[in-house]
């Protein structure tokens, strides 16, 4: 690593300066286009996708030669392969816009994005508009506000009235899984900034003169940035909770955990281990136990775990029966698939219900684009998780401070690893945008210490 590395990753301006002054402009477009991508996603795609093509144009042999970039063009050839035998065509040429876009996207990006200060604005870009997406759902659910059709046709989404499904917020978002995904990201991200400034706070009171140095730098006073993202970081998971996702709701208690444990916070890391233990003793231990359990924890949590909430619902619904769909149509096509987006229309002549996907990234991608694909999939996500890993690691490269804003995007991989497992987040276009930056941005700073 050069000393000009070193000095670019101090560098600590709220609007900061791209390590290369070429991708200047694009970098100022990106944030704006992220900052308005969440509530205009036509307005917001089109300037992040400015951004793309700006950075393309100045680095495309760098782009082009990367090995990661190499395996993503080799994957995009398994795709192309996989909709030409897919049971209905056209179908699987649109699959192709959930993917292909989104892989020029990366490529791009991750050469964009360098250095962990760059991670900081993004996490803060993302945090900061989560605010108002929270504010709406409360008032979707509590004062039932919903969209006009004129609103919706310019927005590109649509609000509805006590929330979809019913009594479940879901926000601008479609649906309250969706809403849900998207909170886990940005209360991850947000727990790891509000840790960031937490550390900050301390060395400001150990050094009294640390808030003057803030303030010359152009950084937000350590206190402010504290107190603005407790409140934050609380509404984002108040929202969670009233999402009414088990799957959201597990993975916040897991995010938990897993920093508790890289800070080191045994109380807390036996505290929320206490908390999940109870819920899930509530909900699934013999009835004489769970009995006890149930007497502290609210039925809004054990009943929605083991489905007691929702008594009876059709068996075509629940994921066992998708997953073991899922798994029938690897087996009788397990090299190509059965083309993307062909297993909604499948299922539905199997079982006579309308899904959209079976509540599984990786049984879906099996299942439609075949195993050879899929593990090279796999194999390419696994490839960024490891060399993030080795770089939080490494002692030579990431300062003390930078660490832990790295460690919350390497948690933000695990916790989408973990969402897509019980979900599936490509469908909607503005989570699908969010979740390739994210893997842009760790690759990106990892390719700038590597390089």
């Amino acid at each position: 690593m050069t000393n000009d590395k070193g000095q670019m990753t101090k560098y600590k301006l709220p609007f900061l300066r791209h390590p290369d002054p070429k991708l200047q402009f694009a970098w100022n477009c990106a944030q704006l286009g992220l900052f308005i991508f969440p509530f205009t996603p036509s307005i917001g795609g089109v300037v992040l996708g400015l951004a793309m093509l700006l950075t393309w144009l100045q680095k495309y042999r760098t782009i082009i030669y990367r090995p990661l970039n190499i395996g993503f063009a080799l994957f995009s050839v398994l795709l192309i392969i996989s909709t030409v035998f897919a049971f209905d065509k056209k179908e699987a040429i649109l699959g192709l816009f959930n993917f292909l876009p989104f892989i020029l996207f990366f490529a791009g990006f991750s050469t964009l994005i360098q250095t962990p200060e760059q991670l900081r604005r993004l996490s803060w870009i993302l945090v900061i508009t989560s605010v108002p997406i929270v504010i709406i759902g409360l008032g979707q659910l509590f004062c039932s506000w919903y969209t006009t059709q004129q609103w919706e046709s310019f927005l590109g989404w649509a609000i509805a009235p006590g929330g979809n499904p019913p009594n479940r917020m879901a926000s601008i978002f479609m649906y309250a899984n969706i809403l849900a995904a998207y909170l886990v990201i940005v209360f991850v991200l947000g727990l790891g900034l509000w840790l960031d400034a937490y550390q900050q706070f301390r060395r400001r009171k150990r050094n009294r003169g640390q808030e003057i140095g803030n303030r010359a730098q152009g950084r937000i006073s350590p206190t402010l940035s504290l107190l603005f993202l407790t409140v934050v970081v609380i509404a984002n998971f108040v929202a969670l909770i009233l999402t009414n996702s088990r799957n959201g709701w597990a993975i916040a208690f897991f995010a938990c955990l897993a920093y508790a444990l890289y800070q080191g916070w045994h109380i807390v890391v036996a505290g929320v281990t206490g908390l999940v233990t109870s819920v899930f003793l509530a909900a699934f231990a013999p009835l004489s136990i769970a009995a006890w359990f149930r007497k502290i924890v609210p039925a809004y949590f054990w009943a929605r775990l083991n489905d007691q909430l929702y008594p009876d619902r059709p068996v075509g619904l629940l994921r066992k029966t998708q997953w073991q769909f899922a798994l029938s149509m690897t087996q009788q096509r397990p090299w190509t698939g059965w083309g993307l987006r062909n297993f909604t229309q499948l299922y539905e002549i199997q079982t006579k219900v309308w899904l959209g996907h079976p509540h599984n990234l990786f049984l879906m991608l099996c299942a439609e684009i075949g195993i050879p694909a899929t593990l090279l999939f796999c194999a390419l996500l696994g490839w960024i998780f490891m060399g993030g890993v080795k770089l939080l690691q490494s002692s030579k490269y990431l300062e003390k401070e930078d660490k832990l804003i790295f460690f919350s995007y390497l948690l933000v991989f695990g916790v989408w690893v973990l969402f897509n497992t019980a979900d599936v987040t490509l469908f909607d276009f503005r989570l699908n945008t969010i979740s390739w930056l994210l893997l842009s941005a760790i690759t990106g700073v990892i390719n700038y210490y590597k390089y």
